[in-house]
């Protein structure tokens, strides 16, 4: 009897055996494509340079923007470095239980009485000068006209009146427009002192603010380490602007007591242009001496040239002892860094940036020593 398999649609059908030693395969999933980076294809290239030329404009309106500016953020930023200069100061006064904008009054208030009283002694020397002139104007004009004088021979020998007078006629336009620039002149730089003025009276003030404000900007975690930081930039930058301020007194001072000895006319106000121009690292106290010495001349070529031998032992004298004495509580920066760091701000900034060269190579330094530094080492 033959026995007959049916199937049935729950039947579920058997694998047979295989025969051969081969291991069974598992179907797997094949690899995910990754979508093709790049740009993409159906973008057109019209849109591609649209973008890329919308980009170069506004790179370019924003140079040719902070070229107009210029001299607004040069005015700024000197203002701003006047403020962080005198903060030491308002700190001193605000732990002495005064208010930070009363305690920035004052030491602005200050600022305009020790200004006021170093412009008045530039009065006298430029009255005198003026009163001079006009005293020896009508001398040199009758000394033209004397053939036995020195003016009258080269007025006969170079004809010097007639030719100014063609000057002055054909030219007269000229004359009229340079009359015109200094008194455009004259208004920029008392509009420009006003600026500085009030900036530097709102910075002062400010200061904790504008610091809070651009600590916002940190993430949270890294906040109070950038507080700190940020605290000893500005604490280092200030201190280092009053004993670039002591040194320069210090070189007034040394200026008129020698001008006073060898009795060269106008000490004090040559000891103040002296101070002022210290404050400009490596070349002003260089220029400061060279102007002294041919001022010196007036009285004697000996006196000159005893006043430029004065100036270079005072230049070594300040660069080895008065100079680190006054910068050890300050900052601590390599010579080499000094002389690159102030020869790159002058480049880029005039004066203005060679006096923040030194506190932004030490700003520099402490951001490499706190963030930089450690960070390589823990790798």
């Amino acid at each position: 009897m033959t026995v007959h398999e049916t199937s049935s649609p729950d039947a579920v059908p058997v694998q047979a055996p295989r025969t051969d030693n081969k291991p069974a395969t598992v179907d797997k999933p094949g690899p995910m494509v990754k979508p093709r980076s790049g740009p993409d294809p159906n973008r057109s290239w019209f849109s591609i340079g649209f973008r890329v030329s919308l980009g170069a404009l506004l790179a370019y309106w924003l140079v040719q923007a902070i070229q107009h500016i210029q001299s607004i953020l040069m005015l700024t930023l000197l203002s701003l470095v006047i403020a962080v200069s005198a903060d030491p100061i308002v700190r001193v006064l605000t732990r002495r239980g005064l208010r930070r904008p009363v305690a920035a009054t004052v030491v602005i208030i200050g600022l305009f009485l020790v200004l006021g009283g170093l412009s008045t002694l530039f009065i006298a020397p430029i009255t005198n000068e003026i009163t001079a002139l006009v005293r020896n104007i009508p001398i040199w004009l009758q000394q033209l006209h004397d053939h036995h004088s020195v003016l009258g021979q080269l007025e006969d020998r170079y004809h010097l009146t007639a030719k100014a007078k063609a000057q002055l006629g054909t030219d007269g336009g000229s004359l009229v427009g340079g009359l015109m620039g200094a008194g455009q002149l004259l208004a920029t730089t008392l509009t420009g002192l006003f600026t500085v003025i009030i900036l530097t009276m709102y910075f002062l003030a400010g200061l904790p603010t504008l610091k809070s404000f651009g600590l916002r900007f940190v993430a949270g975690s890294r906040r109070e380490r950038a507080e700190k930081l940020t605290d000893e930039i500005l604490l280092r930058t200030g201190r280092y602007m009053l004993a670039n301020v002591a040194t320069s007194v210090i070189a007034g001072v040394a200026t008129f007591v020698w001008l006073e000895i060898w009795s060269v006319p106008y000490p004090a106000a040559l000891g103040v242009f002296v101070a002022v121009m210290d404050l400009i690292p490596l070349v002003g106290s260089t220029i400061g001496g060279i102007v002294v010495s041919l001022v010196a001349l007036v009285v004697s070529w000996p006196v000159a040239i005893a006043t430029a031998v004065f100036y270079i032992v005072f230049r070594i004298a300040e660069d080895y002892l008065i100079m680190p004495r006054a910068m050890k509580f300050a900052v601590e920066v390599h010579p080499l860094v000094t002389i690159l760091a102030v020869l790159v701000g002058g480049s880029l900034l005039g004066i203005i940036g060679a006096l923040l060269a030194i506190p932004i190579a030490v700003a520099i330094g402490l951001i490499l020593d706190d963030a930089v530094f450690p960070g390589i080492a823990r790798r």
